[in-house]
C-alpha cells in the first residue's frame, strides 16, 4: 500500500468578520493557498488529479462546487478536477483524508486537501431552509422531540458546560490562555512558513495595497476581567459569550498530498505521514463531544498511547468542548493547542480542517516531535481524528 504524505500545507491569515480580507470574493480566496503550494514547490499544476475542498455555507459566492471554481481561478489547467464536501467544521480535515485514502488506494497520486469559508460575505446560516422542519425534516425532528429537539450549537455548548459542571471562570480562563500562547506565536514567527500574505481589498473587491500577514482576531491585550465582562451569548446566565467561543472568520487552506513514490520521483521532500483515520458519531443535540470517542477511538486503532503523542489540536469550537474532553481524556494539556485556538485565531468553518493540520505539522517540526493528533467536533454530532507522523 502507498504512503501518503504531506509535501506542504499552507493557509491565509484568519479575517475578522467584516475585516480586511471580506473585501475577497471566495472564488478568489479560496484560489489563493492553491496557487501557493504549486508556486512554493515548483511543481506542474497539471499533475494534481483532484482537489477536495471543504465549505459549510455552499450557497452564493460559495456554491456550485466552489473547488471547480477556484481551481479554474487559480489558473490551473481545465484538466485538473474539484469536488466540495460538508461535515460541518471538519470538511477539510475530511478532504485531506479523502486525499490520503484515494493516494493509499493507489486509485490517485497527488491531490490538494483545501477548506474555505467566507463568513463575511455568506454568512453562517444562509444556505439553511426557512420552510416546515426547517433543514432537519419531519421524521429526525421527530426523533429527537422528546429529548427537548435539535438546538443551536452555542445551547448545545451550554449544556456541555454544565453536564462536566465547567464554571464560566474556567471557560474564560482557558480563552485567555488561548489568545496569549496565539500572540506569542506570532511574536515569535511561529505562523510564518504557514502563512501565505494576502492583498487587502476594499468591499469593492478593489487592492488597497496593504497585505494582511498575521490573523486579525487575536487580542494580546485581553484579560480574563475583560472576558468576564462579555454577556452571555445564547442564554440568559448563561456561560458561553463570545470570548469564550470560536470566532466568525473568513480564510482559506490547502495541503498538498501525495504518494511516497510520486514525491521520489518528482524530488520533493515528504513532511509527514498519515498514520491513523477515526469518525466518531453522538447524539446531534449536545452535539459537540464527538472529539472524546473520536480521540478513543483513533488511539485504539493506531495503537499509538496518549502518552506517545507529542501534540494536540483539537479545534476550540467553544471552551467548554476543549474542557470536556480534557476531562475524559486527561491529556498533558501543555501539549495542546500550544499555538491557541480558534478562540484567538478565528473558524473559517470549511477552511478550519487543514488550518490545523498546518499548525500541527509546523509546530512538529518546530519542537522536533514525532506524533501529532487532530480532532474536531462537528454540527449534527460527529468528530474527525487524524494522527500524522512528522518524518
Amino acid at each position: 500500500m502507498e504512503q501518503a504524505v504531506i509535501i506542504d500545507i499552507v493557509r491565509t491569515p484568519g479575517g475578522k468578520r467584516g475585516g480586511r480580507l471580506s473585501g475577497w470574493h471566495a472564488v478568489d480566496l479560496a484560489s489563493e493557498p492553491l496557487k501557493a503550494l504549486v508556486e512554493r514547490n515548483d511543481i506542474d499544476p497539471g499533475l494534481i488529479e483532484d482537489v477536495i475542498m471543504g465549505c459549510v455555507t455552499q450557497i452564493g459566492e460559495q456554491g456550485v462546487n466552489i473547488a471547480r471554481n477556484a481551481v479554474l481561478a487559480a489558473g490551473f489547467p481545465e484538466s485538473v478536477c474539484g469536488t466540495t464536501l460538508d461535515r460541518q467544521c471538519g470538511s477539510s480535515q475530511q478532504a485531506a483524508t479523502f486525499a490520503a485514502q484515494a493516494i493509499m488506494s493507489g486509485s490517485q497520486d497527488i491531490v490538494i486537501a483545501a477548506g474555505i469559508e467566507c463568513m463575511t460575505r455568506v454568512p453562517l446560516g444562509a444556505n439553511m431552509s426557512s420552510g416546515p422542519g426547517m433543514p432537519f425534516g419531519p421524521r429526525m425532528n421527530d426523533r429527537y422531540r422528546a429529548n427537548g429537539g435539535i438546538v443551536p450549537q452555542g445551547i448545545s455548548a451550554e449544556m456541555i458546560a454544565d453536564m462536566w459542571h465547567l464554571s464560566r471562570e474556567e471557560l474564560d480562563e482557558y480563552s485567555f490562555k488561548s489568545h496569549m500562547r496565539a500572540h506569542l506565536a506570532t511574536t515569535e514567527h511561529r505562523f510564518d512558513h504557514e502563512i501565505i500574505p494576502i492583498a487587502v481589498r476594499d468591499p469593492q473587491g478593489r487592492e488597497t495595497g496593504e497585505i494582511l500577514s498575521v490573523d486579525e482576531g487575536i487580542r494580546g491585550d485581553t484579560s480574563p476581567e475583560k472576558l468576564a465582562g462579555l454577556k452571555p451569548a445564547f442564554k440568559e446566565n448563561g456561560k458561553i459569550t463570545a470570548g469564550n467561543s470560536s470566532q466568525i472568520t473568513d480564510g482559506a487552506s490547502a495541503a498538498l498530498i501525495m504518494s511516497e513514490s510520486m514525491a521520489s520521483k518528482l524530488n520533493l521532500k515528504p513532511r509527514a505521514r498519515f498514520a491513523a483515520f477515526a469518525l466518531a458519531g453522538v447524539d446531534p443535540i449536545t452535539m459537540l463531544t464527538g472529539p472524546i470517542p473520536a480521540t478513543r477511538k483513533i488511539l485504539a486503532k493506531s495503537g499509538i498511547a496518549l502518552e506517545e503523542l507529542d501534540l494536540i489540536e483539537i479545534n476550540e469550537a467553544f471552551a467548554s468542548v476543549v474542557l470536556a474532553w480534557e476531562k475524559e481524556i486527561k491529556p498533558d494539556m501543555e501539549k495542546v493547542n500550544v499555538n491557541g485556538g480558534a478562540i484567538a485565531l478565528g473558524h473559517p468553518l470549511g477552511a478550519s480542517g487543514t488550518r490545523l493540520l498546518a499548525t500541527l505539522l509546523n509546530e512538529l517540526e518546530r519542537t522536533g516531535g514525532r506524533f501529532g493528533l487532530q480532532t474536531m467536533c462537528e454540527g449534527g454530532g460527529q468528530a474527525n481524528a487524524t494522527i500524522i507522523e512528522r518524518l
